[in-house]
Order: structure tokens, then sequence, then C-alpha cells
């Protein structure tokens, strides 16, 4: 099953962007992820057409399956 960590920030105008993380550390909290959200605003690296972030929204962990089926 293929999971994903999806940070969601609020930007300038008011919108939400987010940010989607690959195969997050399965021992991640709610409070390390906060931290490094706020690092993420705080580098102010991040610009999107509504702005750069400048809140956190919240944060989810997506799970995922797929079944290939082999049709020849």
């Amino acid at each position: 099953m293929a999971k994903t960590l999806e940070l969601q920030f609020k930007t300038e105008l008011g919108k939400t962007a987010a940010i989607s993380v690959d195969s997050p550390k399965e021992t991640l909290s709610p409070a390390e992820m906060k931290v490094a959200m706020a690092s993420i605003i705080a580098a102010n690296v991040f610009q999107t057409p509504n702005g750069s972030f400048v809140g956190i929204q919240g944060a989810r962990l997506v799970e995922r399956n797929s079944t290939d089926y082999h049709l020849e």
C-alpha cells in the first residue's frame, strides 16, 4: 500500500496549498509535522499562484491500494 503525507498550508490570499511527501516515516508524530511545517513557512522557499505559505492548515496521511492487471 502506497502512503503519502499531505501537508496543507494557508497562503497569503487565504487559499490552501499542499506539499506531498511519498513514503513518510511511520513514527512521525503530529508535533513533528507541525515543527516541520513551521520551518517550511519560515524558510519561505515556496511560492504559489496564491502567494507564499503563511500558516498551517492541516496534514493527512493518504493510503492508496492499486492492483495491476496483465492484459495480453
